[in-house]
């Protein structure tokens, strides 16, 4: 990772935390033959094929259908147009699930009391996620709340479910990265970088789907055990 100016370590919430699972899942991922590093040396972004079956991805996406609503961000609804998606939490008691979920967990190597429970997003044509951030703004208006509900976002498993005829890749838009969708393909990455400061390398954005229909599912994972005191 390149050198950074970064600020105190006092001014960025769970920085230790960030560092730390950093670390754990760089040296989980990094023994692991069947992941991929992406090469770029802003971010720290994996990549495994066939993580899920074909049966899989066709089992999730009924379930994604049977939840999707109009999706929002923690700053702005959906008439934004910001994001345009349909979304929806998938049952996190269902034992399917539960085994996804599982499966995730093993691969970084981290506690499932971090992770936030799977989100399901459906692209119809001309619908899209303009770029943006997994990690929190501490100067947020949300952040307060977030900090009580497990902090900040470590990271991002995202796992593609199907082939769209055209459009719908998921951009790195500061490092000029595009990740065609590939069905049962799962992408990771370090929402932070080495030194534990949220990276803004990161940023991304879910491209609008010119044709066909984009199913995916992203689980993300807190500094601290995910939920509601």
């Amino acid at each position: 990772m390149p050198q950074t100016l970064t600020p105190p370590a006092d001014a960025v919430p769970d920085r230790d935390a960030l560092r730390r699972v950093g670390d754990q899942v760089r040296k989980r991922l990094a023994a692991n033959p069947a992941v991929y590093t992406i090469p770029t040396d802003k971010a720290e972004i994996y990549a495994v094929g066939d993580f899920l079956s074909p049966e899989e991805c066709r089992r999730v996406i009924q379930m994604v259908d049977r939840v999707a609503r109009p999706s929002a961000t923690f700053d702005l609804g959906y008439e934004s147009e910001y994001r345009t998606s349909y979304s929806g939490d998938v049952d996190p008691h269902d034992p399917f699930v539960r085994k996804i979920q599982r499966r995730i967990d093993d691969l970084l190597g981290l506690d499932s009391a971090l992770g936030e429970t799977i989100q399901g997003q459906r692209y119809l044509p001309g619908q899209q996620f303009k770029a943006h951030y997994d990690w929190f703004d501490p100067k947020g208006d949300y952040w307060p709340v977030q900090c009580t509900h497990g902090g900040q976002r470590s990271y991002t498993a995202m796992a593609f479910l199907n082939d769209v005829e055209e459009g719908g890749s998921t951009d790195f838009t500061k490092i000029g990265l595009s990740v065609e969708p590939k069905p049962g393909a799962l992408l990771l990455w370090n929402n932070a970088d080495e030194s534990g400061v949220p990276n803004e390398w990161t940023m991304h954005a879910g491209t609008p789907v010119k044709k066909g229909v984009k199913y995916i599912i992203t689980k993300w994972y807190r500094t601290r055990p995910w939920g509601r005191p």
